[in-house]
């Protein structure tokens, strides 16, 4: 063996010693506080003996001991100094059997094995109902929430972490004849670790909420603590928009059991303590709000009383009641009351609202505060989850940390006792396999020699309750189930006819005579592990269904409050098949519980209640016997006693220890049974320390595996160093001595040239600054040398301005920037310049086509502005160069005049000269004569040189009247003729016949030749509507309308 390992060895035996004394020492003091692990106990098989040091240190108030890694904890109701920062402190990080015996010791092993192995783990807390479970599980989270590493976003986990108790307590806890503080529900907390041990985040499972505690308690019991927290701490405002009154006394659901206020809590300061959970969990206003208002309509609902009619049906007569529950659920009263008094009754195709009796309404009142509450409370569940959610998708490890309600004997017991204590059977089971069993059935495939240690297995029991077709819970699901009257009774007969001779089931009709006096006739009687219990089966048939009626659901669905839209939601399904069972919901969710369990590592906490009256310092032997022998701790002190502490495959144990040993280190190259056994020898085991299995090593002792721990974490740090030191040394020195170097040259460097640069700029920015001031100063003076530049600066300034400045238009030719005196000169010749150059850009950008039609528009123009009525009317309307097409001319006149172009053709009306009539005809337009064409024959010739001037009226009409002269006697008179161009027409003949000038606008009048000395009139005038007629005097009336200006 080198120099090194027998240090080592040294420092190990030392160690050893140490532990050996502090035991002994402990050991020597027995007599006064007992011994903290019973393993060590000498008469290990004797309850007395056992009960005896349990009492001891309970009187001490040593209320931990161990049983191996088990912890038995005893409630001392009382409070006791040993959970301060400074204990947590004192048991990090520290071996779990070198300190007294202590909840933080078994939460920090779990934490270091769980980092270590990085594995999943539980620690499952039981015991009876004030036992301490609740508390036991708060200091194992506060823990965490200390020893766990700390940074923002963790500590924000850690205080959702533990603020979620206070939640959980005050919405699912309630005073009962045992527990002050007892829990109601079942509570499966995972915590979820990064591999740095920081509490990353966590999931919470709860199981079978006592719901009927909302509608009724037993003598000396209490109703869930968040109403009396409500109306006993509630603020003022808050409980008046509430409509609640601070008094319990008012409301019937909360004084049933006769004690609603209880000495040993104060409602007034949890108040404050939910209201600050809230805030830390992320609840939002109108969270909190909507959910004191379901809490405060639970209280109104059980105010409602019910009235009955001459026909004997529930009836609502100004209740007020009413009107706060409307209020706080947003449902309609009217709506809300045909919830509470009928019930919809579907036949075929048809609906019925069949009135409940005054009974049968008090039933569906009740029945929908518990829904109510009962889904208000999953609700309340999934949103401290959606706050505890891990966002990081890596793998995590988990603890999770069972606190469920223990076991549970009242003089009265119904149908939540009954779950209650078949949970507890089946975690009772759980423990038997994860330990008793288990452990020694793997001694036997090992090949360990072994004595059998005998204890109870309960599945006989588990079988009674859960056995398919044949147990309990079957028989009650089939009862609840099936068609006809089933009573409670008639389940009991059931059960007798079942279990008829089942050693652990009795009944009155089943017992002896002696038996029989104990017994009512509506009870039945289970030998659980834990004792015997009596249930009464009056209600069981009723919790167990849980029905809520249809209608109601419908009701409630209506509502406005946040989370009774959520906890009722449209989309719920409306099967008429009915839904599962209470108990059968409740065996499915233990089920999946067992799973999540059997797929961890477990460690125990067994909780004892010393006595019924929850007095400190006094400790019942027959109640904690009693416990002890129901919870299995004899048993398993036995199988502990004569087992191993440890067992570990080889492959595993050697991958982690062979750096201890010369001989494995690095690398074994035979079988890892061969490698550990080399290794233990090594490490100096003795024979009776140890045993090989087939697959693995079984190590008896913790402080051998202690010391095995320690010598391997000695040895990693002396392996490093040994790798490191000369390498780090001489890699840190030659790397130093260059970057220190280098840093100095260039530091120099960098530093004078970012010096020179700065000289630099800061003398060219005096220059310029002195420049651009005495230029300032200068600037109405004539261009020198100390102005030059500032005033360049100037021009140059104004010159980019005006640049991003520009009139688009010639219209905005006005809109020219001011310029500085200097550039007053310059900037008009600018803008002169720039007006031409927009004018001649906007020249060119005119088309030989729109030029044309500029120049017959100016035409018109000077002929007609300002002398015809409708003149600006067509300003806007373009001009066409034709309006008849030529397909639309008759062959014939297009032979007849084929010898000359036709430049413009319109449709006009043409008046006869004596008796005005109209008739429809072309006016086509060459470019030496104009002709009045009908169909296929041409009417008139009018030579451009025989006609003298064209006549028009100065209103909006739109006549014009031919004048032609008489040379030839086949020359027709003049023409009087009605186009709806007008004034294109007009334009297009003056162009035609260079007759600019011969266009007469008059008023009044327009005489016209009809033939040689005889003369015609056409009279003009305004009028409301446009017509042409003839007078009685024989002249052409022409109306027209007046036309508004523009």
């Amino acid at each position: 063996m080198t120099h090194l390992a027998l240090e080592m060895t040294e420092s190990l035996e030392e160690r050893c010693n140490r532990i050996l004394r502090n035991m002994e020492g402990s050991l020597m003091a027995r007599d006064r506080v007992g011994i903290q692990d019973f393993v060590l106990l000498d008469a290990y098989t004797s309850e007395s003996a056992f009960l005896d040091n349990l009492r001891k240190r309970f009187h001490e108030n040593l209320i931990y001991t161990y049983i191996g890694t088990l912890l038995v904890s005893v409630n001392p109701y009382k409070e006791l100094d040993i959970y301060s920062k400074k204990q947590m402190d004192t048991y990090m990080g520290v071996n779990f059997f070198e300190l007294p015996p202590h909840i933080y010791a078994l939460a920090d092993n779990v934490f270091r094995t769980m980092l270590a192995e990085f594995n999943n783990h539980f620690i499952l807390i039981s015991g009876e109902s004030g036992a301490g479970k609740t508390e036991a599980s708060k200091k194992i989270l506060q823990f965490y929430a200390v020893s766990c590493p700390s940074t923002k976003l963790l500590n924000n986990v850690r205080d959702r972490l533990l603020l979620s108790n206070p939640i959980l307590e005050a919405f699912g806890n309630a005073k009962t004849l045992k527990n002050d503080n007892s829990s109601r529900f079942g509570k499966y907390m995972d915590i979820q670790f990064d591999h740095q041990g920081g509490a990353v985040g966590g999931h919470i499972l709860s199981y079978l909420l006592e719901k009927s505690r909302v509608v009724h308690q037993n003598h000396g019991e209490r109703n869930f603590h968040i109403f009396y927290q409500l109306v006993e701490g509630g603020e003022e405002d808050l409980l008046r928009w509430l409509g609640l009154e601070r008094n319990c006394q008012r409301y019937r659901y909360l004084v049933q059991g006769a004690c609603a206020k209880v000495t040993s809590i104060n409602d007034k300061s949890d108040w404050k303590t939910v209201q600050k959970a809230l805030s830390v969990v992320e609840f939002s206003e109108s969270d909190i709000e909507s959910l004191f208002g379901i809490i405060a309509s639970v209280l109104h609902l059980g105010n409602i009383k019910f009235d009955t009619d001459s026909l004997g049906y529930a009836v609502l007569n100004n209740n007020p009641e009413m009107h706060w529950l409307s209020k706080l659920l947003g449902i309609p009263t009217q709506v809300l009351q045909q919830g509470l008094t009928h019930r919809k009754i579907e036949a075929k195709s048809e609906e019925v609202y069949s009135p409940f009796s005054a009974e049968h309404a008090v039933y569906a009142r009740d029945a929908l505060a518990k829904a109510i509450y009962g889904r208000t409370f999953n609700w309340l569940v999934g949103k401290i989850n959606e706050s505890l959610v891990n966002q990081d998708s890596s793998r995590k490890t988990v603890i999770g940390l069972l606190d469920i309600y223990g076991f549970e004997v009242f003089h009265m017991n119904s149908f939540e006792q009954f779950c209650i204590n078949y949970c507890n059977e089946k975690l009772q089971q759980l423990f038997i396999q994860l330990t008793l069993r288990s452990e020694q059935e793997e001694y036997q495939m090992e090949g360990i020699e072994w004595e059998p240690v005998p204890y109870f297995n309960n599945k006989i029991i588990c079988d009674l309750v859960e056995e398919k077709h044949r147990g309990i819970i079957s028989i009650l699901d089939e009862e609840c189930l099936r068609p006809g009257e089933a009573t409670d009774l008639t389940f009991l007969e059931k059960l007798e006819e079942k279990m008829g001779g089942h050693p652990h089931f009795v009944t009155h009709k089943l017992a002896d005579q002696k038996t029989r006096k104990t017994l009512e006739r509506g009870d039945f009687r289970l030998l659980h592990y834990a004792g015997e219990v009596t249930y009464c089966v009056v209600g069981f048939l009723d919790k167990n269904n849980d029905l809520l009626y249809r209608n109601v659901k419908e009701v409630m669905r209506q509502s406005k409050n946040a989370i009774i839209i959520h906890c009722f939601p449209s989309t719920e399904p409306e099967s008429k098949k009915r839904p599962e069972t209470v108990v059968t919901q409740f065996k499915n969710s233990l089920v999946g519980l067992t799973d999540i369990l059997m797929s961890k590592e477990p460690w125990y906490v067994r909780c004892i209640k010393p006595n019924e009256g929850k007095q400190p310092g006094r400790f019942d032997d027959v109640l904690v016997r009693h416990q002890v022998k129901y919870l299995g701790l004899m048993e398993h002190l036995r199988v502990r006693r004569a087992g191993f502490a440890y067992r570990r495959r080889y492959e595993i144990f050697l991958q982690r220890y062979k750096p201890l040993s010369p001989d494995t280190w690095p690398n074994w190259k035979g079988t890892a049974e061969e490698g550990v056994l080399c290794l233990v020898k090594h490490l100096g085991y003795k024979p009776s320390e140890y045993k090989m299995g087939r697959t693995k090593i079984f190590i008896r002792h913790p402080r051998t595996l202690f010391a095995t721990e320690d010598a391997f974490e000695v040895c990693k740090h002396e392996l490093a160093t040994r790798i490191q030191a000369k390498y780090k040394g001489y890699k840190a020195r030659e790397g130093y001595q260059r970057q220190r170097d280098a840093a100095t040259k260039i530091e120099n460097c960098w530093r004078a040239l970012l010096a020179r640069k700065e000289r630099q700029r800061r003398a060219w920015a005096v220059k310029v600054i002195k420049k651009f001031i005495k230029g300032f100063m200068t600037r109405n003076q004539p261009t020198n040398v100390e102005n030059r530049e500032y005033l360049a600066y100037v021009r140059n300034s104004y010159l980019t301005r005006l640049k991003e400045n520009l009139p688009e238009t010639v219209p905005d030719r006005n809109a020219w920037l001011t310029p500085p005196p200097i550039m007053r000169e310059a900037s008009q010749l600018l803008q002169k310049l720039y007006i031409r150059h927009m004018v001649r850009k906007y020249v060119r950008s005119v088309t030989p086509q729109r030029k044309a039609q500029l120049q017959l528009k100016v035409l018109t123009s000077s002929m007609f502005k300002g002398k015809k009525e409708n003149y600006p009317f067509s300003v806007c309307r373009p001009f066409l160069d034709t309006r008849i097409c030529e397909e639309d001319i008759n062959l014939k006149v297009l032979q007849m005049i084929q010898h000359e172009c036709i430049k413009y053709s319109v449709p006009v009306v043409k008046y006869d000269r004596s008796g005005f009539r109209p008739r429809l005809r072309q006016l086509l337009l060459t470019q030496t004569a104009a002709y009045l064409v009908a169909e296929a024959k041409v009417k008139q010739r009018i030579d451009y040189g025989s006609l003298k001037g064209v006549s028009v009226s100065n209103l909006s009409d739109n006549f014009l009247i031919l004048h032609v002269t008489w040379d030839d006697i086949k020359q027709k008179g003049d023409l009087v003729l009605q186009c709806d161009h007008l004034f294109e027409a007009l334009t297009k003949l003056s162009v035609a016949a260079n007759k600019h000038n011969s266009v007469n606008v008059a008023q009044g009048s327009v005489r016209f030749d009809i033939q040689p000395g005889k003369e015609g009139f056409v009279d003009f005038k305004s009028g409301q509507e446009s017509m042409v007629y003839r007078t009685k005097n024989g002249r052409l009336m022409v109306e027209s309308t007046r036309t508004k200006a523009r």
